[in-house]
């Protein structure tokens, strides 16, 4: 499936999700019930899918996990803070990178308008 499906599917669901649920809950909350649209959506997800770091041609097991991995090709972190930190766009980053991945989600859902919780990464 192309990428840029893949992508808006992602984001049908994460608004569909909060909508549903809205703002004030942990972010487990969230990744378990955007996990559950994205599969009935057809999507192959991975959640908390383990990273490894290499280093110097040793694999690392640093403790890296990505929340939601879709089709192989969109990283999704799944965020429930008051805002978004320059912290979370290194460490979405950090995961694109560590990953091969070209396309990632932020997504901050404590907030009122899901709009204004997320980003759209691309490394």
């Amino acid at each position: 499936m192309d990428i840029e499906k893949v992508f808006k599917i992602v984001l049908d669901c994460s608004f569909k999700v909060h909508t549903a649920l809205g703002p004030g809950l942990l972010e487990s909350a969230y990744e378990e019930c955007l996990y559950y649209e994205l599969q009935q959506s057809g999507l192959e997800v991975k959640k908390q899918k383990a990273l490894p770091l290499v280093y110097q041609e040793v694999k690392l097991d640093a403790g890296y996990r990505i929340d939601l991995l879709v089709e192989n090709t969109v990283v999704v972190e799944i965020k429930s803070v008051d805002s978004l930190a320059d912290i979370h766009m290194a460490q979405i980053l950090t995961y694109l990178k560590l990953s091969g991945c070209k396309l990632g989600l932020l997504v901050n859902f404590n907030v009122k308008h899901l709009k204004d919780g997320i980003k759209r990464v691309i490394f």
